[in-house]
């Protein structure tokens, strides 16, 4: 999910599924290690333990990334909704507009804001990235 800040774009952090590998993925390989293992020379415990660890790290890592992606989210939320009724400068395909923050949407992939124009025409779907200037 991306999220957006005021005068900054981030990069995107999508993951494709060739690249991700998920706790259930993980844990379906590990058996599939174990019921094929070579009964010869079975998995020691240290190999065990090392799989195990790291798939511990994992779970950690995703819990803390899927944690700071919500609130970064939240974050942003809380920035649009403190810009409703300011007058912000927004960076458009045609140019910079003067307008007001007049509403605000919200979605998976975050805050959508609707400004109107001085000649009380609206820009509507204005990402956070593209404000370039806030004033009261």
């Amino acid at each position: 999910m991306q999220i957006d800040a005021i005068g900054a774009s981030l990069g995107s952090q999508s993951a494709t599924s060739n690249n991700v590998v998920s706790q259930d993925d993980f844990i379906k390989l590990f058996l599939a290690q174990l019921t094929f293992q070579d009964p010869l020379e079975p998995i020691n415990n240290e190999q065990f333990l090392a799989q195990m660890a790291q798939f511990a790290n994992l779970e950690q890592s995703r819990q803390i990334h899927e944690s700071l992606e919500q609130q970064s989210f939240m974050q942003a939320s809380d920035q649009a909704l403190s810009m409703i009724g300011k007058t912000v400068e927004v960076a458009t395909s045609s140019g910079n507009v003067l307008g007001t923050i007049s509403a605000i949407s919200f979605s998976q992939s975050g805050a959508t804001l609707t400004v109107t124009q001085q000649d009380n025409t609206f820009i509507s779907d204005v990402r956070l990235s593209q404000v370039r200037l806030i004033t009261e």
